[in-house]
């Protein structure tokens, strides 16, 4: 059987420290499919940031859960076809905001809160990330209020 990132479950070493309930937890993260494409050079966002940002997908969709372990670096690493610094500093980056805490010797966990943290966070941001420029591409083309709400409801299927 092989997880997410295409290595067997059977070569992945397991430290004798780590609690049962981590352990299951980890073969039922990496046994999904994956939810995210893997982080793609061409892209306008940095690797270590679309990398992060599909980490903060699983935590939202449930698929990492509060308390659960979050993929190594090196699965990461493989996964992405990146350098294991690369992958490191994408988790690094969920650390110092909140989303993963480190365990010396063992791994990173999800912190708990961690999906409220980010459900809020993406509300905050919500505004200025789509309805602002929502609102200046239909004034750029002449659409009224009433046009825009109308265009809201048929994409959402409420005519």
């Amino acid at each position: 059987m092989e997880h997410r990132y295409g290595t067997p479950l059977i070569k992945r070493p397991v430290a004798c420290t780590i609690q049962t309930h981590y352990i299951a937890d980890m073969v039922t993260y990496l046994t999904k499919e994956p939810t995210v494409s893997r982080a793609r050079a061409d892209s306008d966002v940095p690797l270590f940031i679309g990398i992060a940002q599909g980490l903060e997908r699983d935590v939202l969709d449930g698929t990492l859960s509060e308390g659960s372990q979050a993929p190594s670096t090196n699965d990461i690493s493989a996964f992405h076809e990146v350098n294991p610094a690369t992958a490191l500093r994408a988790l690094n980056h969920l650390v110092d905001s909140g989303v993963l805490y480190k365990k010396r010797g063992i791994g990173m966990f999800v912190t708990d809160g961690a999906r409220t943290t980010l459900l809020n966070e993406r509300r905050v941001r919500f505004g200025s990330a789509f309805v602002e420029p929502l609102l200046a591409e239909a004034t750029a083309i002449g659409l009224s209020r009433d046009a825009v709400i109308e265009e809201i409801r048929k994409a959402i299927g409420d005519e």
